[in-house]
């Protein structure tokens, strides 16, 4: 039997259902008489979990959070509300969602068909990071009239100074100031790296740096030239201030064209401003436009001075920019802008992409593993859902994926990218981009054209600098598109009161029995006309680039989420109010936190492992642009954004990263290892070198030593045999003890001497030879010579006249030594013993 079409009318996230389903949950089952208001206590002030200046409002014990069954306790503060799962108080992050990040939220009362049993409570809110959360509150006590009247204060604050991020303030996470970013971004861009920006340039204007073709010009640095635009503006050369002035009054909110991107070495540029105002007829010019434009046409290099060609790429569909010159606009004729061809990319409003954003959440929340009824897509009846359990049915809830046209939109802005990034790359044309303000799609469009053509984009610092300067310099309106407060006051973003029905509100909740909802009230915090997805829109696209060159960013989808979380929450002021005026106007960088300077710091305690950083990331295989083919465009849900609530335990791209993300680590200590031992190594074998020349050294002193010996021992003999040949006997001892014998007659005296002896009385040769220049030196020397001495110095035979004797024989060996040592002493002059 064949599953009938499900309806067409927009899905809706909870739906009823008049059929009795089985199961039951935490709502059927909890005693919600334990929690007596009289026991709640404010013990949760001290949590963990509380950031800085965050502080409790509202505390609601015995809550039901209905998409997990789980009972616990909501806390509202003053930046999100914290849903702590009961006993446990751990946080759930289903359930914890930041006030500025409600898109809107609906008081809802669930009636079943037993009078015995009281209507079921709830409250359901819509988040803008694709979840719907429903609460169930305990009847007969009044806590979700608390919560609503509290989010009504705190969700919708009146001014931009009320958010959390004025409250909390900069804290460690300060802030540079922006415009040195964008100025540093422009220096790089004109081959000005060398350069640094600075306030002090900033103040007296001296940043108009310039290269061969464009300059910077400070034209617009009070804002009077064009409010939504930057202080220094990119231009070509050739166009002075004043033709600057007169090209402005042609396009819409005075965004006249200027460069975004330029490339080094073609000279090539991607420029943008908002429409034309050509009118009804299409028959208004600008001579001041026409001449701005067509310097974007710069000669290009080594073709005898031909001109480059220029796409103008109106974003928008045909009919639409034709539809726009009912308002004054319109897009420009080909025939009035030098070497020009006109191109419709096709890609719808911001109108379109709300809708579309919608649906596809409600899709999401349908055909999930968890759904804000709290039943899984497996379990739901109604014959076209999962619950079907054959082919066309499932087939038939796929289909309403395409039905929401998320998918498309996406593949319709990667198709123009791509078109835009392959002109400038493979033709070396120049591309004006815009469509009917400039500051929507004309931002999605440049700015990921620049992330093909720039792998610097592809980077941390890079990214950075692509979204400060295209997104936040150049005038996105953060404010109204993301649902923020802005200077003027809350009621640019407020939605008039919605009315919500039984039929918008969900169904079918498995665990309940047959009956209606009933809807009290409902809020949302932000205007119907401005508010829409465009910047998630934008990283939507990023992680489908990142899907097909997986190596050629730096960052990962993580770092998309978080970055995405932070922006949503608007827990920082990067990226409040809607232009870089108003951000001034507020001191947003001095009274706000950064949340680059976060990011930062997140990165800096695990370095390249850390769960931002790409561990497949491979600069030198995509160091060019990134040029994808057609066949290559065909987008998929973002898993880590889109699927994180919705089928938060499937198995996705997550599991495999975080593996690749331990391997790598693994490797990077590995290799930490390896560098320490082949640092050992080093200092070993310096060491051993060092050892190795010392031993070198010291051979050669034993060789010389050697050798001396040697001489000294010839020396010793030829000493020995001149003594002798007075009739005297020298002994001398291993121990180096010299003996002299005196023969006297039939008697023999002995007199040795050490070593020390004949140090200490200098009794070398040479010193003896020395010392004989006087009569006192010579009786010395006798007497340390003398064997009659006693030790006490006295002679043994004092007349017997031996000292002038010993004197004379000293006389002849005094003579007889001087002789020697004249003489070389070799072997050839005495014969060997």
């Amino acid at each position: 039997m064949t599953a009938p079409r499900p309806p067409s009318r927009r899905l809706r996230s909870l739906r009823y259902s008049s059929e009795k389903m089985e199961g039951t949950g935490s709502w059927d089952v909890l005693e919600w008489t334990k929690f007596d208001p009289a026991s709640w206590s404010s013990s949760f002030s001290n949590l963990d979990c509380l950031l800085e200046s965050e502080r409790i409002i509202f505390e609601g014990c015995g809550v039901i959070l209905i998409n997990t069954d789980e009972a616990g306790t909501l806390l509202l503060t003053n930046f999100r509300i914290l849903f702590l799962s009961e006993g446990t108080r751990k946080l759930v992050p289903l359930g914890t969602i930041p006030l500025v990040a409600i898109e809107k939220f609906n008081k809802m009362v669930l009636k079943v068909q037993s009078n015995k049993n009281p209507p079921k409570r709830l409250l359901q809110v819509t988040g803008k990071d694709m979840r719907i959360i429903v609460y169930g509150f305990r009847p007969g006590i009044k806590q979700r009239r608390a919560v609503v009247d509290a989010l009504l204060k705190c969700n919708r604050p009146e001014r931009v100074w009320d958010l959390y991020a004025f409250t909390c303030g900069p804290s460690k996470f300060s802030n540079t100031n922006p415009k040195e970013r964008l100025l540093n971004e422009y220096f790089r861009l004109l081959g000005k790296s060398s350069s640094r920006a600075s306030m002090n340039m900033i103040e007296d204007g001296s940043f108009a740096l310039s290269n061969d073709l464009w300059r910077i010009t400070d034209v617009n640095s009070n804002y009077n030239l064009c409010p939504t635009y930057p202080f220094a503006l990119m231009v070509p050369k050739s166009i002075s201030d004043e033709e600057l002035i007169q090209a402005s009054t042609f396009r819409a909110r005075c965004r006249l064209p200027v460069i975004s991107w330029c490339h080094p070495g073609s000279g090539a540029v991607i420029a943008r401003s908002s429409q034309p105002l050509v009118g009804l007829m299409m028959n208004m010019r600008s001579n001041f436009d026409e001449k701005l434009v067509a310097s974007f046409c710069t000669q290009l290099s080594g073709h005898n001075g031909a001109r480059r060609k220029l796409y103008i790429a109106d974003a928008r569909p045909r009919k639409n920019a034709l539809a726009n010159g009912a308002k004054g606009g319109g897009s420009e004729s080909s025939s009035n802008y030098l070497q020009s061809e006109i191109v419709f990319f096709g890609i719808d409003n911001i109108h379109a992409m709300r809708e579309s954003f919608s649906r596809l959440r409600d899709y999401l929340d349908m055909h999930g593993t968890t759904s804000s009824d709290g039943t899984s897509s497996f379990l739901r009846h109604g014959g076209w859902t999962w619950g079907g359990g054959n082919l066309s049915s499932m087939s038939a809830s796929v289909s309403l994926l395409g039905e929401s046209g998320w998918l498309s939109h996406i593949q319709s802005i990667l198709a123009g990218v791509a078109w835009i990034a392959a002109r400038v790359a493979m033709e070396s044309a120049s591309v004006l981009v815009h469509c009917s303000d400039g500051w929507d799609r004309t931002t999605q469009l440049v700015s990921l054209a620049c992330l093909l053509l720039d792998p610097y984009y592809r980077t941390f610092a890079g990214f950075q600098a692509l979204i400060e300067k295209d997104w936040l310099a150049f005038g996105h309106p953060f404010s109204d598109r993301v649902g923020m407060p802005n200077v003027s006051g809350s009621g640019d973003f407020e939605l008039p009161i919605q009315s919500s029905s039984a039929s918008s509100f969900p169904s079918s909740p498995a665990r309940q029995a047959s009956g209606s909802a009933t809807a009290q009230s409902s809020s949302s915090s932000h205007g119907l006309n401005d508010y829409s997805p465009i910047f998630l829109q934008w990283v939507d696209c990023v992680s489908q680039l990142m899907r097909m060159y997986p190596s050629a960013f730096e960052f990962s989808p993580t770092f998309l989420v978080d970055f995405t979380d932070c922006l949503l929450s608007c827990r920082f002021g990067n990226f409040l109010c809607n232009s870089e005026m108003e951000r001034q106007q507020c001191g947003i960088s001095e009274a706000c936190g950064c949340l680059w300077a976060y990011l930062t710091d997140l990165r800096s305690v695990s370095g390249t492992s850390h769960v931002h950083c790409n561990p497949f990331y491979d600069p030198s295989r995509n160091d060019g642009p990134l040029l994808p083919p057609a066949a290559a465009l065909a987008p998929t849900l973002w898993p880590q954004f889109h699927l994180r609530w919705a089928c938060p335990v499937e198995p996705n791209a997550e599991e495999t990263e975080f593996q690749c993300r331990a391997m790598t680590v693994k490797y990077s200590e590995i290799k930490k290892e390896k560098e320490e031992a082949e640092r050992k190594v080093e200092a070993l074998s310096s060491t051993v070198e060092s050892l190795s020349e010392e031993l070198h050294n010291e051979r050669s002193i034993s060789r010389a030593a050697r050798e001396s010996a040697k001489r000294a021992i010839k020396e010793r003999a030829v000493i020995s045999r001149a003594v002798q040949s007075l009739g005297c006997k020298v002994n001398f001892t291993k121990s180096g003890d010299c003996t002299v014998e005196v023969e006297d007659g039939p008697r023999k005296c002995s007199h040795s001497v050490s070593p020390k002896q004949s140090e200490n009385k200098t009794t070398t040769t040479e010193d003896v030879s020395e010392s004989n220049s006087s009569s006192g030196s010579e009786e010395k020397v006798c007497e340390a010579l003398c064997p009659l001495r006693t030790r006490e110095g006295m002679c043994r035979w004092p007349d017997a006249g031996c000292c002038s004797q010993i004197g004379s024989q000293f006389v002849g060996l005094k003579a007889n030594f001087e002789a020697f040592d004249k003489l070389s002493i070799y072997d050839s002059y005495f014969t060997a013993e």
